[in-house]
């Protein structure tokens, strides 16, 4: 059992550095994806994840595999997307979801050819899967980084954020502007999809944030308590996932997404809120 769960990550760097940053990204990146869920957001977040593609291929073009070149023009292409897909919302009679799906197609085929103008196809199977297993320490940084500001900003912003995913127009009745707090965690939620990306990949990154968060909700209520579910989950998952990967040869990326994925359907088929188990012992007859 000890070298089966153990050993990998005591005898090897590589596979500590996985694990640390898979903590670090569960805790800011659950907290995240809570909100994605609540605020009905999940199509947004995955069109701002690919939205981070061009940039971070651009900063490929201009410095390699530079992780602050990446991560900047990442960061740079995320933000734009948000503030042109919510000006182009406001100004036009286009909703905002589908100014962002435009922005998702466009964005993805941009950066595919970005990279191909001068990358291999490894280069581009890196930004577009990640590779965990080499992470760094100055990725590992960038992401311990990313989750502490993260947190420290949700806090900040946690009552007015909660109060505007549920009634918005209490917060303009209070003189209280919610498209600030809006605007503030699409910044958070697009730091932490460059976060994952470096690991996770721009296809993958947003599985660790979402399916976790989703399969919360199957349990819990409350905005905390989703959160304090969703990090654990999506911690258990990475850390399974990278043992899986590691014994079975696989890439991490995406078996720790799956690993995700069997979370949420434990959840949906098991949990204690509007699960399939819940509303076969509650017949619709007797719901309150």
């Amino acid at each position: 059992m000890h070298d089966l769960l153990i050993a990998p990550f005591t005898d090897f760097g590589f596979m500590r550095r996985a694990l640390v940053a898979i903590l670090a990204l569960s805790l800011g990146g659950g907290s995240i994806g809570v909100f994605l869920i609540l605020r009905r957001m999940s199509l947004m977040g995955d069109a701002l994840g690919h939205a981070l593609l061009p940039g971070a291929a651009l900063g490929f073009l201009l410095g390699g595999l530079s992780l602050p070149a990446m991560s900047l023009g990442g960061f740079i292409a995320g933000i734009l997307t948000a503030l042109a897909s919510g000006a182009i919302a406001r100004f036009t009679s286009m909703r905002e979801d589908a100014s962002f799906a435009a922005a998702y197609l466009t964005s993805l085929a941009l950066g595919v050819l970005i990279v191909s103008l001068r990358g291999s196809a490894v280069d581009l199977m890196n930004i577009l899967f990640g590779a965990i297993l080499a992470v760094d320490d100055t990725a590992l940084y960038l992401v311990v980084g990313t989750t502490t500001l993260t947190l420290v900003g949700l806090a900040a912003i946690y009552r007015p954020l909660v109060v505007e995913c549920f009634n918005p127009g209490f917060l303009a009745a209070m003189g209280m502007r919610g498209a600030v707090y809006h605007y503030l965690f699409l910044a958070l939620a697009v730091l932490n999809m460059v976060a994952a990306f470096q690991a996770l990949g721009t296809l993958m990154a947003l599985g660790l944030m979402l399916l976790p968060a989703v399969a919360a909700s199957f349990w819990a209520r409350e905005v905390w308590s989703m959160t304090a579910i969703a990090a654990p989950m999506a911690f258990l998952s990475g850390a399974l996932g990278l043992l899986i990967s590691f014994h079975a040869g696989l890439p991490s990326g995406p078996v720790i997404v799956l690993m995700a994925s069997l979370f949420f359907l434990a959840s949906l088929l098991f949990g204690s809120r509007a699960s399939v188990r819940a509303r076969l012992s509650h017949p619709a007859h007797l719901r309150g």
